[in-house]
């Protein structure tokens, strides 16, 4: 009899340990899962707030705190100093947060009329664009002219700064000219009710950051 009681003991203990195995096997695996699913959810937070699916923002330079000369297009040296230490590393976070190849360079103007300086655009816009003649070599005959060449200017500073430095890897830059039709709203502007006017509040350099792709031809 002494002898079966102690198997008994032995077998029920022995069924206690398999069932405290079990248990704790059992937790392991509820805990494992859980952080698995933790880690699931921060690496989505992460991927979430890395890519911004959002719109690109439009930089300014404008006219009431960095002045172009009335009718030129150098760029004084304050100007200058704010495109490199502000306005580069601002299109390198958008370039690469919302995956851009390609910054348009706008050039706006306000409705006050240029005068009747004849435009030599047509002859040496190229070289001010390859950098064999610098901006101040052109001459606006009109807001249009000047619009573009305020842009043209900014570009061949980034440029610069590319080629020099190795800043703005891979980006394609672009200078157009919105002249005077564009107010700060976007809105177009109206046509004057009587003298055309200054307004250095339309003035400006607008950076725009788009993403081409290839080029579609209509038939």
């Amino acid at each position: 009899m002494p002898r079966r009681s102690r198997n008994t003991h032995y077998n029920e203990d022995l069924n206690i340990w398999s069932a405290f195995t079990d248990l704790m096997s059992n937790a392991f695996m509820i805990l494992l899962f859980l952080l698995l699913i933790a880690s699931a959810k921060y690496t989505i937070s992460q991927i979430s707030k890395n890519k911004n699916t959002g719109t690109p923002p439009i930089l300014l330079i404008k006219d009431e705190n960095y002045r172009f000369d009335p009718g030129s297009a150098e760029i004084p040296r304050a100007m200058s100093d704010y495109i490199r230490n502000k306005i580069v590393p601002d299109i390198e976070k958008n370039t690469k947060n919302f995956q851009i190849n390609t910054v348009e360079i706008i050039g706006h103007t306000d409705e006050e009329s240029i005068g009747s300086t004849a435009s030599n655009l047509d002859q040496n816009l190229e070289k001010v664009a390859s950098g064999e003649i610098t901006v101040g070599n052109l001459k606006a005959g009109s807001n249009a002219d000047l619009g573009l060449m305020r842009s043209l200017a900014v570009v061949r500073v980034l440029l610069d700064i590319q080629k020099q430095q190795g800043r703005m890897q891979g980006i394609n830059l672009r200078a157009y000219s919105a002249a005077q039709l564009i107010l700060p709203n976007g809105g177009f502007a109206p046509i004057p009710k009587n003298q055309r006017q200054g307004d250095a509040t339309r003035r400006r350099i607008e950076i725009r950051f788009t993403r081409l792709g290839e080029v579609t031809e209509v038939k």
